[in-house]
């Protein structure tokens, strides 16, 4: 196995998808969480040590261990919990029209013929919550017309709608997550047609703290990973990177791309998303490894494609993509009972796994192979860790080789 193949010390920005629940503290919590089934599956053992948090990200230490290896990541969680709650303490007296527009404009920007062409899974994740919310628009409306055909009084079938109008808002809205859904694309839209600045602002600090890592920190891999709508804001946060330092792929520290169950496609594929495929081309021309994970049950993001030719870039420089079956990493009465819930399964790519996989979300951001090594490879990590958890072939990691020699 060579050097570069081997990981001592890693850098890692995580920036995740349009998630409720990503403030610094429960994410903490459910990444110590789902590290327990990454420690049973490899057979290594793992420790995380503190929590630093500020405006733009939470960090914490991890240390992982196997018998002939020693890793030490210091990962970033990119935070945009902020961002997400400004949009869920709007009322929802504009929070329905404003969805109402983003669902018109993906439409008449050829975004659904674009879902519809490449995953029409992904077109009825799209349509859910809009159809849902004109099941609950109807109720009502008939609502108001059985009242009105048993009191013959316009002013009783008005009350009565908005009542039982106001009834589905108070249950079903909330229990089928039509809030969120309805932010998420609200959110979309806003991104495609003016920018968020809170983000815009974040992004740039965090591109010149990334720069300034790739340039000097002590570490053996730097691993950007964008999960869900987060792969959007990863590819944004990257270019603002390159943007700073265009020789950003040759600095002192090994950069790689990771987009798991990406969004990329949701964005690229609506007409006046011209900026930011302008960004991806940026970014896939500037000779940064960039690793591509698709899942075949995972209604979000977009399976067996490849997303610079759909959104019409060019192909020769884009991503190295990797189909993965979910399926596989979990154990057959796990996988029974999740199967049909849709976040829960989009959240497997970021979840530990009870199989070893080539995919293995863990692995890449604490593991003692590089990220770029088990994209390329067939079978990921899997024939380079013994079952006793050691490295095959490496009994000493890259920092390690350079310490001692």
């Amino acid at each position: 196995m060579s050097p570069e193949t081997t990981i001592a010390k890693r850098l890692v920005f995580h920036v995740g998808g349009y998630d409720p629940i990503t403030p610094h503290a429960g994410a903490q919590r459910r990444f110590m969480r789902e590290i327990e089934r990454f420690q049973l599956t490899w057979s290594v053992k793992a420790a995380i040590d503190g929590l630093q948090q500020d405006d733009d990200q939470a960090s914490w230490v991890m240390t992982t261990t196997g018998p002939n290896w020693q890793v030490k990541t210091d990962y970033h969680l990119v935070r945009w919990d902020d961002v997400v709650e400004s949009f869920s303490r709007r009322p929802i007296y504009s929070r329905i029209p404003l969805g109402v527009m983003a669902f018109l404009d993906f439409i008449r920007a050829g975004a659904l013929r674009g879902y519809l062409r490449t995953n029409w899974q992904y077109a009825g994740f799209f349509l859910y919550p809009f159809a849902v919310f004109g099941t609950l628009m109807l109720t009502a409306g008939l609502a108001g017309m059985l009242a009105f055909k048993a009191s013959g009084s316009p002013a009783v079938a008005i009350v009565a709608g908005f009542a039982v109008f106001a009834a589905l808002l108070a249950g079903p809205w909330r229990w089928w997550h039509l809030n969120i859904l309805f932010d998420d694309w609200i959110f979309s839209r806003e991104y495609i047609r003016s920018g968020n600045s809170t983000l815009a602002q974040r992004l740039d600090r965090l591109a010149a703290d990334i720069v300034a890592a790739a340039n000097g920190a002590d570490a053996d891999e730097l691993l950007i990973i964008g999960h869900s709508l987060g792969a959007v804001l990863a590819v944004d946060l990257l270019d603002r990177a390159l943007k700073l330092d265009p020789a950003l792929a040759s600095r002192k520290i090994p950069v790689t791309f990771l987009t798991i169950g990406s969004s990329v496609l949701k964005i690229g594929l609506h007409r006046g998303a011209t900026r930011f495929r302008a960004t991806v081309a940026r970014v896939a021309q500037s000779g940064i490894f960039w690793g591509d994970y698709q899942a075949r049950v995972d209604v979000m993001n977009f399976y067996d494609i490849d997303p610079m030719a759909e959104m019409g870039l060019p192909t020769e420089n884009g991503p190295h993509v990797r189909q993965v079956e979910l399926g596989q990493m979990l154990e057959h009465a796990t996988y029974r009972r999740i199967r049909r819930r849709l976040y829960r399964l989009h959240c497997q790519f970021i979840s530990g796994n009870d199989k070893r996989s080539l995919y293995d979300y863990f692995m890449f951001v604490c593991g003692p192979v590089s990220a770029k090594s088990q994209t390329l490879a067939p079978d990921g990590a899997i024939s380079m860790i013994g079952d006793d958890g050691s490295l095959v072939g490496a009994p000493h990691s890259r920092s390690e080789s350079r310490r001692h020699g």
